[in-house]
């Protein structure tokens, strides 16, 4: 479904003629990641309740790049508890994300869709990584113990997402799949309006998205 929505937006983009470059690869150079830029990240597993050496991702998959500005979209599996502690790393004071609001607010408003599409085992508990990383996973839904640790690495991989690409002289822009727009003087969600677009609502989102942007 995901993908979707993703493929739908990248049809508005087109239509409107918009240069874009899909599915863009960043790879991560290992000299991206001073010093301080390891605390940081070393920061946020800790927040998370990881332990070990941070693991570093060696690349990064965006859905499309616009100039120096790098796209997500984002689904339900994005907005949770864990998420939202990211936030408190310092790195969110010294770099200017201006989504970070929303997405608090988001995180903990929607935590229930991301309980109802990441209660199955293999997202719950995640990879041999995630399980090395935050230790083995409570039972399903259950958050007064050691949780979830998928959902754990899902956050940490998005902290790594959201200060590589700082980093790399990228502005990334998450896409909230919650986010509304103005149209026709009610507000609709985005995941909606990409099911299929008419001519207003293609226009709706190619103006929001070059909103982002300024």
């Amino acid at each position: 479904m995901r993908r979707l929505k993703v493929e739908s937006l990248l049809a508005v983009l087109d239509a409107d003629e918009l240069v874009f470059e899909e599915t863009f690869h960043l790879q991560v150079n290992k000299n991206m990641l001073d010093e301080k830029a390891k605390s940081l990240l070393a920061e946020v597993l800790e927040i998370l309740g990881g332990t070990g050496d941070p693991a570093y991702l060696t690349s990064l998959k965006f859905d499309f790049k616009i100039e120096d500005y790098v796209f997500l979209y984002d689904t339900e599996s994005h907005f949770n508890r864990y998420r939202l502690s990211t936030f408190k790393g310092e790195m969110y004071r010294l770099f200017n994300f201006p989504w970070t609001d929303a997405y608090r607010r988001l995180c903990r408003t929607f935590e229930r869709d991301c309980l109802k599409s990441g209660m199955q085992e293999r997202i719950w508990e995640g990879s041999a990584l995630a399980r090395r990383c935050f230790g083995e996973a409570g039972e399903g839904g259950d958050f007064s113990e050691n949780g979830a640790p998928g959902w754990k690495l899902n956050a940490y991989n998005d902290a790594q997402y959201d200060l590589v690409s700082r980093l790399a002289g990228y502005k990334i822009i998450r896409i909230p799949m919650y986010e509304n727009l103005m149209l026709s003087g009610s507000l609709k969600r985005i995941d909606q309006l990409l099911v299929r677009p008419g001519d207003e609502a293609q226009k709706a989102i190619v103006n929001w998205l070059k909103r982002k942007m300024q």
